[in-house]
């Protein structure tokens, strides 16, 4: 079933035109980027997310006005854009960001897009669901040149699996995840998601995170932590409560949290998590 692009070009705020162009494609991810929040919430409440059809996405992110992680964000973007007329080839990865060296190999449980756009030479690297270090632009999927993105600058590198993204903060070139150019069937994905959704250790079954990026800035909250990332700087609030926590969830988040039960009690559960 195709998704309900009308609904979700609305949810994003995107009024201009959706000719499949390379400018369209960037207004797309801005507006995504902008407008539907990464969020775990469901795992964190015992929900598995194992349904990754343009019906469910579109009716959660959508309809529902939540957000989700890598496999639901850029899972009904990639509906959205294949019903504009881009190619989209859905691609694993392991995240290996923020991990200590010697860390042991984590699982293929990261989602990207490899987007084709009418009349582009090459591929797209196209991720809004990575979290608060999200790629905020396309990207070439094209191994070497540094690339600009509406915040930081990235880059791909060759990997033995694929490739690996890099993102620079402060003068370094830090590791986000690698990747494999191979297609990914959507059974695999969703065994990616149902485990990731699932499994007793997962970090979005012990923990909370949720993150924005608008246009100028960052929003991370980790338990009860919120950073935000601007000009060059970050200011750092420790939430003092799980009811103050849920208030920025609902708030500067704006995710709908009906119908998933007492979501204030399960935060307080893991807010140092």
């Amino acid at each position: 079933m195709a998704p309900d692009t009308a609904a979700y070009l609305a949810r994003i705020d995107h009024r201009s035109t959706v000719e499949p162009t390379l400018d369209t494609l960037h207004a797309l991810v801005a507006g995504h980027n902008r407008s539907i929040p990464f969020e775990n919430l469901d795992p964190l409440m015992g929900i598995p997310v194992h349904d990754l059809s343009a019906q469910a996405l579109t009716a959660k992110l959508v309809h529902r006005r939540r957000g989700g992680y890598c496999y639901e964000n850029n899972g009904v973007l990639g509906y959205v854009l294949e019903d504009l007329g881009y190619g989209v080839d859905r691609l694993a990865g392991r995240v290996v960001w923020m991990q200590p060296p010697g860390a042991p190999q984590a699982g293929l449980t990261h989602n990207v897009l490899a987007v084709t756009v009418p009349g582009e030479e090459g591929r797209f690297l196209v991720d809004v669901g990575f979290g608060g270090q999200t790629l905020s632009s396309p990207i070439r999927l094209q191994a070497g040149p540094v690339q600009q993105t509406r915040h930081e600058p990235y880059r791909l590198v060759e990997h033995p699996e694929g490739m690996a993204l890099q993102t620079r903060i402060h003068d370094d070139w830090l590791p986000l995840y690698q990747f494999s150019l191979r297609t990914q069937p959507l059974v695999d994905l969703s065994i990616g998601s149902w485990y990731s959704s699932t499994y007793p250790d997962a970090v979005f079954v012990v923990g909370l995170s949720v993150a924005l990026v608008t246009d100028d800035a960052r929003w991370n909250l980790r338990g009860r932590n919120l950073a935000i990332h601007a000009g060059g700087g970050t200011e750092k609030i420790r939430l003092n409560s799980a009811a103050d926590v849920l208030d920025q969830i609902t708030g500067r988040f704006g995710i709908d949290v009906a119908g998933l039960g007492d979501v204030e009690a399960r935060i307080s559960q893991v807010l140092d998590s």
